[in-house]
């Protein structure tokens, strides 16, 4: 029997105090709903059907989705009129799984189990058993535990709101019922509303068999309608992701202190320090060490790469055995080969730094293809933008170059040239000899690189 998905997403969200829908807030970086479709995309169902209703144009910007059907609900009377704006596109003989765009944590195992649990001819709904029921609908049974409806609370009566198995909305129906009970739905009710509820009390009086199931986690089934449930549902989720890592074997200083906004892929031996935020696609390389407070963002490092404090790296792919940091920042387009050293407030980007090479403080280093065993002092910039164009610098292998250097680009350093601090250069340097520029460019051939004292 095909599976169809439907996501209830109509809700304004007026708590939350915002311009967006609510199913447009955010959990670890990406939108309410965007989790819930990719959870519900995970069953392989036939058809994805969302029901929307504020925001329209924001939604459809932002899924653009071929995958997705979308129904609008214009005007908000209930989950049960909800529903009935997605019938028209749902098929005779399948089943349908009801899900909630603010309910971001339900996962693929609780739904795969529902589906398994549930025969193909009744209704499953999954309840929860809680110590505060307040605000949620009662699951009534009677007295040999069967279910026979749910009363949602400003309809309970003091007997019905004393119960503790609720309702969390989530619901696996064939398509054949949905159709019958649907249009039976009034809204005689404190709400005066349609309930999706109330299907319950039809599918008993139709003796269709009535299922109940708990999920795995029962956070899965929290829903979100202020800031503070938000917060709290961001920080679950970031949890979950920790305890994951942990158990792959990532060391990470305090689970409760990373965020992880994308998918972060590490491997053994990993270190992660306090208030980590990896973004996008971030991949960790056995024995990598990451400082406190560093923002990774679509990277990818090899093995027993150190990060230091305050270091912000984007877009970027690191070889083995590197350094970076403190205070680093590599942007876009950067590629760090093999032992590598990128110092305190070095700034990297669009540029290839080749094996061996270091910059070790104060430099920007943009446009750029630096060879191997690179020596870069301190306060060396390339000179990359005339004002409406990039150029690119080249500095081969065996280079030296002293602190407080210019290099206007679009040069080319030669291999083993030395270039002596505080020169600024606009033309080739040649290769093996000493440039220095603060002595009216004179260039001496004539001329040894000093060479290291043996320690005693």
């Amino acid at each position: 029997m095909d599976l169809s998905i439907v996501v209830l997403a109509a809700g304004q969200g007026t708590r939350m105090k915002s311009t967006l829908p609510k199913v447009m807030q955010t959990i670890a970086g990406k939108p309410m709903l965007a989790h819930v479709v990719d959870t519900a995309k995970s069953l392989a169902p036939k058809k994805i059907i969302i029901v929307y209703g504020h925001g329209k144009d924001i939604l459809l910007k932002a899924f653009q989705d071929k995958e997705l059907s979308w129904v609008e609900q214009a005007v908000q009377n209930g989950t049960g009129d909800a529903v009935a704006k997605a019938l028209p596109a749902l098929s005779a003989n399948e089943r349908v799984i009801i899900l909630y765009g603010d309910v971001p944590l339900i996962s693929k195992e609780t739904l795969q189990r529902v589906l398994r649990e549930t025969p193909s001819d009744a209704l499953g709904l999954i309840t929860v058993n809680t110590d505060n029921p307040h605000g949620l609908g009662r699951i009534v049974k009677d007295q040999q535990g069967n279910v026979i409806k749910i009363v949602e609370e400003k309809d309970a009566s003091e007997v019905e709101r004393a119960i503790k198995e609720v309702n969390t909305g989530i619901f696996i129906v064939p398509s054949q019922y949905l159709s019958k009970w649907i249009p039976l739905l009034n809204n005689n009710n404190q709400q005066n509303e349609y309930y999706l509820t109330d299907i319950v009390a039809l599918a008993v009086e139709a003796k269709v068999t009535v299922v109940t199931h708990s999920p795995d986690d029962k956070h899965e089934i929290l829903g979100i309608n202020d800031r503070a449930q938000q917060a709290n549902i961001e920080r679950i989720y970031q949890q979950q992701i920790a305890k994951k890592l942990l158990h792959q074997g990532v060391m990470i200083s305090d689970p409760h202190r990373i965020d992880v906004r994308g998918t972060l892929q590490a491997q053994s031996d990993v270190f992660i320090d306090i208030n980590v935020l990896f973004q996008g696609n971030v991949v960790l390389g056995k024995g990598c060490h990451i400082g406190p407070n560093c923002v990774l963002i679509n990277c990818e490092l090899a093995e027993n790469v150190t990060i230091l404090a305050n270091s912000y790296i984007e877009n970027t792919k690191i070889g083995n055995n590197v350094q970076i940091g403190p205070f680093a920042r590599l942007r876009p387009g950067t590629l760090l080969k093999d032992d590598a050293k990128i110092g305190n407030f070095v700034e990297v980007k669009n540029a290839t730094i080749g094996k061996g090479s270091k910059i070790s403080h104060l430099s920007y280093i943009g446009d750029a293809l630096v060879g191997e065993d690179v020596n870069i002092g301190a306060g060396t910039i390339t000179c990359n933008y005339d004002g409406a164009n990039k150029h690119q610098t080249i500095i081969e292998d065996d280079v030296m170059i002293g602190s407080d250097t210019q290099l206007i680009a679009p040069i080319r350093v030669g291999k083993g040239a030395t270039i002596g601090a505080g020169s600024t250069l606009n033309k080739d340097v040649p290769a093996n000899q000493l440039t220095v520029t603060q002595q009216l460019n004179q260039r001496s051939k004539a001329w040894d690189r000093p060479q290291k004292t043996p320690k005693q």
